[in-house]
């Protein structure tokens, strides 16, 4: 299904000319296809949010759904933050997968990371921007020589489990905001930044909405062709190899607030943080905020 509302309701609104709407026909003609992933993909002008959207209806989808919005009022990033950007600057997407009973539950916080994986490659090959992994879901692009969060995504379980629903009705809704135009003016924070402050050399969002969904097309397939092991479909030694995180001297702060600080080693077979404290304690953290700290010497 396609939907051209946000073409007809945004032309009035446009803050800019070098911010079109999304053609919504034409995405769809290129991603919907035959024994695809993606089975439908709905543009919509504006929402509160696209995981909360996509996770009330899920039930009723088909794996592969996609909702993108061109402005989202209410984004939500980990920790319940607010994502909110001007419209039309960046890519607001949720897409529904669902994995069912061939791959164990516990392996599906691996979606998450999967994500990453997946739009830091489509990125790369669409932009030629180099975009790295800060765990667990941030993406970062570098802005004059500084490393800047230009993205985040965020992965919720929706329905039941495999065992609870056959495979049809448990899923995982992962959405996906991503800084595409944005200005230094316009940044959230100082320490945002954006595809175009990072010399992206394409910012036209239709061709990376377009990378980015193919490139998770292709890793999701990759990964539930293994069960979900993330040894066997490469995306653990993937991940590792563009992660900022590790190597670093980190900050975690942990739920019920408890802090750990040490340096972040390795992901383990779950996709946890293994962080090596001071006195050598090698701690795998699955849930937390971490901060990237400078070394002091």
């Amino acid at each position: 299904m396609a939907s051209d509302a946000s073409a007809a309701a945004g032309a009035g609104r446009w803050s800019s000319l070098d911010r079109p709407p999304l053609n919504a026909s034409s995405l769809s003609r290129a991603l919907v296809v035959a024994d695809g992933l993606w089975t439908s993909l709905e543009v919509v002008p504006s929402t509160g949010s696209t995981n909360t959207d996509l996770a009330a209806r899920a039930a009723a989808l088909p794996e592969g759904a996609v909702l993108v919005a061109e402005e989202q009022t209410a984004g939500r990033g980990r920790l319940d933050r607010s994502w909110v950007a001007p419209a039309r600057s960046g890519l607001f997407f949720s897409v529904l997968l669902k994995p069912g009973p061939g791959v164990p539950e516990e392996r599906w916080a691996w979606l998450t990371l999967l994500a990453g994986v997946a739009t830091a490659t489509g990125l790369s090959r669409a932009a030629g921007v180099d975009t790295l992994l800060k765990w667990p879901n941030d993406l970062l692009v570098t802005v004059e020589g500084e490393e800047r969060k230009a993205g985040g995504i965020l992965a919720e379980r929706v329905g039941g489990g495999p065992s609870q629903a056959g495979g049809s009705g448990g899923g995982v809704v992962i959405g996906i905001g991503l800084n595409v135009t944005l200005t230094e003016d316009e940044l959230p924070v100082p320490t945002a930044g954006s595809l175009a402050l990072a010399k992206a050399t394409v910012t036209d969002r239709e061709p990376l909405l377009k990378a980015v969904l193919r490139s998770l097309e292709e890793w999701y397939g990759r990964w539930r062709d293994a069960a979900g092991d993330p040894g066997d479909s490469g995306l653990q030694e993937t991940y590792a190899a563009g992660c900022a995180t590790l190597g670093r001297h980190v900050r975690a702060d942990l739920p019920g607030g408890r802090e750990l600080l040490g340096t972040a080693e390795a992901l383990d077979t779950d996709g946890h943080l293994v962080i090596r404290t001071a006195d050598g304690e090698r701690v795998a953290v699955g849930a937390g905020d971490v901060v990237h700290l400078r070394q002091v010497r």
